[in-house]
Parts: C-alpha cells; sequence; structure tokens
C-alpha cells in the first residue's frame, strides 16, 4: 500500500490549504471543523508555517500529506539518516518520533546540496508517525504526518520549498524549534575535550585507575572524564543484572567523595555514567519495582522502569542527585533514555500520576534537572544520539553521537547529522579508540573524523606510542585553536548519500574544512583570508579550487604529528589544483593581503 493508498481516518472535516507552493490535505476525526492559517516565521524566511486548529472537539486524531514530482532528488535526510542514506519508497512503515526518540523532521535534497522540501513539525514531545517517500507509479515523492492534539493545541506544520543549501534550510527548522524550547547556554566545561572510561577499560574501572587516566588525560588537553559502566558494580560481564541501586562499588570506589576531588584537582570535570531506566534482577532495588517497569529484556537481565510512577521517579533524582550533591561530581551522563520509548506500553498502573510515558519521561528529567541545577548550576548532562528531540535541548548540555567504535566513516556521519539539528546543545563524538599498533596517519584519521565536534577520546593515555600521543596533541589544540569556527561557525556538510565526503565550517575570516575522499576544496568569497584543510584522506595532496579567479596564496602545510613539512611558502592558485599534504595533515592557506 502506497503512502495516499490509506484508509480515511474516519468521520470528519477535512481542508486543503496552498502553502510553500504545496497544496496539502488536512484531515481529522474526532472534531467538527478545522481552521487553517499560514504564517511566516521571519521576514525573508523562505519557510511558512501551517497552524491547523480543531473545532468542537478535545481529542483529536489529525493527518496533513502532500506531494512533489521527484525532479533531481539525490537525497532524503532524516536525523536518522546515517541509518537509511537512500530515497525511500513510499510503501515503507512510517517512524515515529517522540520525546526520546529522533525528531519529526525531514529533508528532499537535490545533487548539489540544495533544498527541494523540508519539513519538520512543533510536536516533539508526543509520538507522531512520519510516512515519506517516492511513488512507483507516479514518480511523486510524498509526505504524511499524523499526531494527536489535545484540548485546542493546533497541529504546527513548517514547510521550506526554498531552493538554498539543505544545511540552511534546517538551521531555519532548529531556530523555529528553539523559540518554543529556550535553553540556558552551555556551561564552558561542555565544549572541551573529554576522556571517556569505557572503550579503554569497559566494566574494569577503579578508583586508582580513574585518577591516573585523568591526570594524564589533562595532559593532553582534556577538560573533562566520564566515568562509563562499571562503577556501580564489581560484576564485568556487560550486563545491567545490577542496575538500579546507583551506588558506587565499596571494593572499587571505597571513597566516592574523596576520589573525585583528587580527580577534580587535575583540572578535569567529573561525570558518572547512569543506565537511567533500567532495573536490574539482581538489584536491591528490584524488589521494590519490579511490578513498576514497562518491559522485561531477558538478554539485558534488566526491566526498563515505568517513569509514570511518582516513586520510581523520585527513587532515579535521588540516586543521580548523590553523585552531585554528596561526592561532588560536575554532572551525569544519561544513558539509554531511549529505552523509554514502548511501542505498546501497559496502561498506567494505579499508583501513577500521568497516562503516558512521555508525560512521565518529561516530569523525570524536569525533576532530575531541577535538583542537579539547585546544586551547581552548571552541571553537565549528556544526552545520546535518538534521544535528541529539541524539547530535550533545555535538558541537555551535551549530544554524543551513537556508538561507533572504529569507525571513522560513521563517526563523520553521526557528527554530521547531529550538527544539522543539535540547536544550541554542543555535539560530542562518539569516544574515539584504535588499536595500540595503528599508525599515527589513522589515528589522525579519526581525530579528523571528530573535528566538528567536542572530541571525546577512550583510549588509555599510558598506552600511546610517542607519534600517537604527538598526533593526539597536535588535532586536540589544533580543535581547540580553532573551535569558534569548527564547533560554533556555519557549517555546511556536502553530499549526505554519499556519507559527508566534504565537510567545512566558517567563522569570521576563517574558513576550516575535512576532506575525507578526492573533492576540490572550494575558495570562495573575498572576506575569507584563511582557508584551513584538513587531509582525512589516504592521499598526499588536497584539492582545492580557486573559486573567485586566480589567488596568491601563503602556504603552510603540517603532517598528522603538527610538524611543518617542506615546500612552497606560496603559490598562484588558478582553478583546481593539488596542494601536498600528507594523509591525516593540515593545510593552511592564507591570502596576500
Amino acid at each position: 500500500m502506497g503512502l495516499f493508498d490509506t484508509p480515511d481516518l474516519g468521520p470528519g472535516p477535512r481542508t486543503t490549504v496552498r502553502i510553500a507552493g504545496l497544496d496539502v490535505l488536512v484531515e481529522a476525526t474526532g472534531c467538527t471543523d478545522l481552521r487553517a492559517e499560514v504564517r511566516q516565521p521571519a521576514t525573508g524566511d523562505p519557510a511558512r508555517e501551517l497552524r491547523v486548529t480543531a473545532l468542537g472537539g478535545t481529542r483529536v486524531r489529525i493527518r496533513a500529506r502532500w506531494s512533489l514530482p521527484c525532479l533531481d532528488a539525490a537525497a532524503y535526510w532524516t536525523p536518522q539518516s546515517q541509518e537509511q542514506p537512500w530515497i525511500p519508497p513510499d510503501w515503507l512503515p512510517p517512524r515515529t518520533t517522540s520525546l526520546t526518540r529522533d525528531a519529526p523532521v525531514g529533508c528532499l535534497l537535490d545533487p548539489d546540496d540544495r533544498n527541494i522540501l523540508c519539513y519538520a513539525l512543533a510536536e516533539t514531545t508526543r509520538p507522531v508517525q512520519i510516512w515519506a517517500g517516492v511513488s512507483e507509479e507516479t514518480g511523486e515523492f510524498g509526505v504524511r504526518v499524523e499526531q494527536d492534539i489535545h484540548d485546542g493545541e493546533p497541529l504546527r506544520l513548517l514547510l521550506d520549498t526554498g531552493q538554498r543549501h539543505f544545511a540552511d534550510a534546517l538551521a531555519g527548522v532548529c531556530s523555529w524549534w528553539a523559540a518554543q524550547h529556550p535553553s540556558p547556554p552551555a556551561p564552558d566545561t561542555a565544549r572541551r575535550p573529554v576522556y571517556s572510561t569505557w572503550y579503554s577499560h569497559h566494566q574494569h574501572v577503579n578508583a586508582a585507575e580513574v585518577a591516573r587516566c585523568a591526570r594524564q588525560a589533562a595532559e593532553l588537553g582534556c577538560g573533562a572524564v566520564i566515568v562509563d559502566d562499571g562503577w556501580q558494580t564489581d560484576d564485568t560481564s556487560r550486563g545491567y543484572a545490577t542496575a538500579g541501586d546507583w551506588e558506587m562499588d565499596p571494593k572499587s570506589f571505597p571513597d566516592p567523595a574523596g576520589h573525585i576531588a583528587e580527580v577534580r584537582a587535575h583540572g578535569t570535570a567529573y561525570l558518572l555514567w547512569y543506565a537511567l531506566p533500567f532495573l536490574g534482577r539482581d538489584s536491591r532495588a528490584w524488589a521494590r519495582f519490579a511490578d513498576r517497569v514497562l518491559r522485561y529484556d531477558d538478554e539485558l537481565g534488566a526491566a526498563v522502569l515505568d517513569p509514570r510512577e511518582p516513586e520510581v521517579r523520585a527513587h532515579l533524582i535521588d540516586c543521580c542527585a548523590r553523585s552531585v550533591e554528596e561526592w561532588g561530581a560536575d554532572g551525569v551522563k544519561l544513558d539509554f533514555l531511549d529505552a523509554f520509548f514502548v511501542t505498546d506500553p501497559p496502561p498506567a498502573g494505579p499508583r501513577a500520576d500521568c497516562p503516558e510515558v512521555h508525560q512521565g519521561v518529561r516530569r523525570l528529567l524536569d525533576g532530575l534537572l531541577r535538583r542537579l541545577r539547585a546544586s551547581d548550576s552548571g552541571v553537565l548532562v549528556e544526552f545520546r544520539q535518538r534521544y535528541i528531540s529539541p524539547a530535550l535541548w533545555p535538558s541537555a548540555t551535551m549530544l554524543r553521537a551513537a556508538d561507533c567504535p572504529m569507525s571513522p566513516a560513521e563517526q563523520r556521519r553521526r557528527i554530521a547529522d547531529l550538527r544539522l539539528l543539535c540547536g544550541p546543545v554542543p555535539v560530542h563524538s562518539d569516544m574515539l579508540t584504535w588499536h595500540r599498533d595503528e599508525t599515527p596517519e589513522r589515528v589522525a584519521a579519526q581525530l579528523i573524523a571528530a573535528l566538528f565536534a567536542v572530541p571525546q577520546l577512550s583510549v588509555d593515555p599510558a598506552r600511546l606510542t610517542p607519534e600517537q600521543r604527538e598526533t593526539v596533541e597536535f588535532w586536540l589544540r589544533t580543535g581547540e585553536r580553532h573551535a569558534a569556527v569548527l564547533r560554533r561557525g556555519s557549517f555546511r556538510p556536502a553530499q549526505p548519500h554519499l556519507g559527508y565526503p566534504l565537510l567545512v565550517a566558517r567563522a569570521g575570516e576563517t574558513c576550516f574544512a575535512a576532506v575525507y575522499a578526492r573533492l576540490p576544496v572550494p575558495l570562495s568569497g573575498r572576506d575569507t583570508r584563511e582557508l584551513l584543510v584538513a587531509n582525512a584522506s589516504t592521499h598526499p595532496s588536497v584539492l582545492v579550487e580557486a573559486v573567485s579567479g586566480a589567488e596568491e596564496l601563503r602556504v603552510r602545510a603540517f603532517d598528522c604529528r603538527g610538524r611543518a613539512v617542506a615546500g612552497p611558502e606560496a603559490t598562484r592558485l588558478e582553478g583546481i589544483a593539488a596542494l601536498a599534504v600528507p594523509p591525516g595533515g593540515l593545510l593552511q592557506l592564507t591570502r596576500e593581503p
């Protein structure tokens, strides 16, 4: 069954609205009439907002659908496009977004990265179903969205068919969402490189080992340490059967407050990991909460707690808050929040104070953040890819790319997808790790894959070879020196359907690019004085294109360890030219005054 070959919702009103050059059919059930209006979010913005209010009903199911010719389309971007980097057929099942899963946005774009159709919904908490794909019969690309609306709230749909870079269209979506979900500025520490114990130690952590790694990571340039799974248990089997008590293991961490103070003395912030939804069958809390869960996972040895229960929320808030209030930690890493997304949850129990799971999650996170920020207004909170809803932006200070160990290609894709959608929240890489015998050039390739995010390292600093250490220090130093461009500048990723082989950021007079394949980097705009190009390819040169005519440029090149490479100090650039820079190295071009 195709996108538009679906049964009617049922008896109810329908209307067609012309918006952004599209005819949008809106239909509803559970109400008597629909009132539609079209707005422009900002002066000069090509996007338009459709607001549809249901009249004569209190709980309404509403649907909007539209289509356009699928002409010159190359990719369909969503927040999870790394999992489906293609233009889908319209008969695929829908994706469902909610508070802890994905975000209601998508973008169809052409081979030159220009937007064809970008859409988003304002509903970022309750479940929204989205069907999108190309019709085999008509060649049209269609989208259908459905959601419940309550108590007179309107359906709010943003549509943009302006032919601009798709990153600009998505930036407009983020601005639209940010107006609905204002967020406090992230603490400066949230933008510093991080050392994580996960890939380097997994569950084999203890106070002495963490303190040593923290000291050595600080020497490399890290500003925070995340102690991942293992601090709360002596079980190293990688399961979650003991999750739920969230007390430091007394054998590995006999003095939590003293240990954290020792680590913080090295100048690093300290965060503790929590698999917040999980209740392990071997935990002491199991006897108390085993009958207040959403589901049980035998493979994990744990259940997912039901956040609709006030006692469940109070327990989790107390556990997390203890690390900041009593032990002196600077924040928490909240893992697996997407586990709260259950497609068919059981009915709320008699002790629940809200009927819907997303309402319970919202109350849990709001209560936790109030408690943590009462102790430390600059508390650090890490969320992970998948639970990236704009409704969560005010709660997070870090959004991390989902796990992709030793996969630089996947790392850059996940980071780029997050950067396009993170709004004001700093994006962090997944933890970087590599084999102890890896070459410094390939270590650099991993660091360059994370260049446009705050890097998280998870390699034991004591096991770095001298060459690896120099490489890490050089690229961390480069990232920090140019953080205003790389992590806060205007971000332009190229060709998502090809895995983003070129990433570019600009701020002020500086442009910073990273090339992961043999593509030319454009030198354009007379206001750009400096172009930096990181070479993540295996080729000993990069291509640079003088878009605005011949250019006289000063040239400097560095290898992956930051050592200057001998070569010409100036060049005349015309058209596309190959400029020497070793794999894993950095090219610096400066326009002559």
